[in-house]
């Protein structure tokens, strides 16, 4: 919720490499505080949707709750990532449960052997990395504009590889190496068009890439084999995540969110947290929709749509050395996704 559970709300790209769980983990992004699938288990609902029909329905959903978090921090001024991402974590939380007794998109559930051992060991560390992810990545709303935001996240394969080579799951290759290369430099060039570079925003948004990246690289070695979509992941992680982040909400932000709650009216706290929640649910079926290098280059359209729709609807600025490192950081992770699905 992209959203908290986003932009949570991102993370589509990381949906498609999960049909083989050799293949290399790709980013999103997204933006969305979506759960990674373990595996690309067909969700069970009897409604299919063709990836011509679903793809759209994603980026819309995607690119509105990005927006909409950001228009919530800095046009209406609620300044709490903190308590936003806790609080779509808990509205999914719920979410979940309820699909679960009156719909068949939460059948995987009864597939998972959710053992107490498997809760500690695995969804306990994966879940504050994600709520790590979540907070880090909407945090960095307040800092960078929407635009540099998803040129920075480019950068989440890259630290993916680096992780797994450093820990050995992964074998380095010159291929990949240069992939590496190619995307660290576009995403430098972007970096030093930036008009309004701000460095705590650049530390922050890049300690939410390291925790996406841990994430990822610890669901395939802790979780592999286990079939769950998106949506099955969320009723695991969400309450978990939830939880944790109540523990820090007194630290970092306290009871300041609860005194602009009426300021910013429950309207908009409940169609933001909706909107959201609707792109867990459309992820499920975006999973089985198509190709992982389809859902790749939509997710690739979905990023130029946002950096589009930064600059017009927030007025950000961009430079055409940006655009061009951009561009250089897109190519490699077309290269990148090209590259696992020849494994």
């Amino acid at each position: 919720m992209p959203s908290p559970i986003h932009e949570e709300a991102s993370k589509f790209e990381n949906m498609s490499e999960e049909k083989e769980v050799k293949e290399p983990l790709l980013d999103d992004h997204d933006d969305s505080p979506l759960p990674t699938p373990v595996s690309a288990t067909p969700p069970k609902s009897k409604l299919k949707l063709s990836a011509a029909a679903i793809i759209p329905i994603w980026i819309a959903l995607s690119s509105t709750v990005i927006i909409y978090n950001n228009y919530l921090y800095n046009t209406l001024n609620f300044k709490f990532p903190v308590f936003l991402v806790t609080y779509h974590l808990g509205f999914a939380a719920v979410g979940t449960r309820v699909l679960q007794r009156t719909t068949n998109l939460l059948d995987g559930v009864k597939d998972v052997n959710m053992t107490k051992d498997v809760f500690v060991k695995s969804i306990l560390p994966i879940g504050l990395l994600f709520s790590g992810s979540l907070i880090l990545s909407n945090t960095a709303y307040l800092y960078l504009s929407v635009a540099y935001i998803q040129m920075l996240k480019a950068f989440t394969p890259v630290a993916i590889l680096l992780i797994s080579w450093t820990f050995r799951i992964q074998e380095p290759s010159k291929k990949l190496a240069v992939i590496i290369l190619m995307i660290s430099c576009g995403v430098a060039l972007a970096s030093h068009g930036e008009l309004h570079f701000n460095i705590i925003g650049f530390i922050t948004q890049a300690s939410a890439v390291a925790f996406e990246a841990s994430r990822l690289v610890m669901i395939q070695v802790l979780l592999h084999g286990m079939k769950m979509d998106p949506l099955v992941s969320l009723h695991y992680y969400a309450p978990v995540c939830a939880l944790i982040n109540l523990c820090f909400l007194p630290f970092t932000e306290g009871l300041e969110p609860f005194y602009d709650l009426a300021r910013i009216g429950p309207l908009i706290l409940l169609s933001n947290a909706f909107v959201a929640f609707l792109l867990n649910v459309a992820a499920v079926f975006l999973v089985s929709a198509g190709s992982g290098l389809v859902l790749t280059l939509a997710g690739v359209f979905k990023d130029i749509l946002l950096i589009t729709g930064s600059v017009l609807i927030f007025s950000a600025q961009i430079t055409p050395l940006q655009v061009f490192g951009y561009s250089i950081a897109l190519g490699g992770l077309i290269l990148y996704k090209t590259a696992g699905s020849s494994k």
